[in-house]
């Protein structure tokens, strides 16, 4: 046991996806075996005080076709009961950002 176990475990890779006020973290993390596991916090700056909130999912090896199976079958139920407008994100260099749908996509 000791000090290691109070540390963030080693990270393997990082993934960073901005989604408007959202922020989402996908981290590859090792255990003490060398054994893979994925971290996916979703980050978002509270109104009230400009803190940051995180919210974070353990996700295992011997989960990820299960909770892919979830996932997929939760969004194509939305999909194919509503429109799903897909935002495309820019940002400028002040790290605000411009969100425009796909229908704004104008191309001369």
């Amino acid at each position: 046991m000791g000090d290691y176990d109070n540390k963030e475990r080693e990270e393997v890779f990082s993934k960073k996806v901005r989604a408007g006020k959202r922020t989402y973290f996908f981290d590859v993390k090792a255990t003490r075996s060398g054994d893979y596991y994925l971290t996916l916090t979703e980050s978002k700056k509270r109104l009230e005080d400009g803190v940051f909130v995180k919210h974070k999912i353990f996700l295992y090896k011997e989960d990820f076709e299960k909770f892919t199976e979830g996932l997929t079958e939760t969004v194509e139920y939305i999909k194919s009961h509503q429109d799903v407008v897909e935002k495309r994100y820019e940002y400028s260099e002040n790290g605000e950002f411009n969100s425009r749908s796909e229908a704004d996509d104008f191309t001369f």
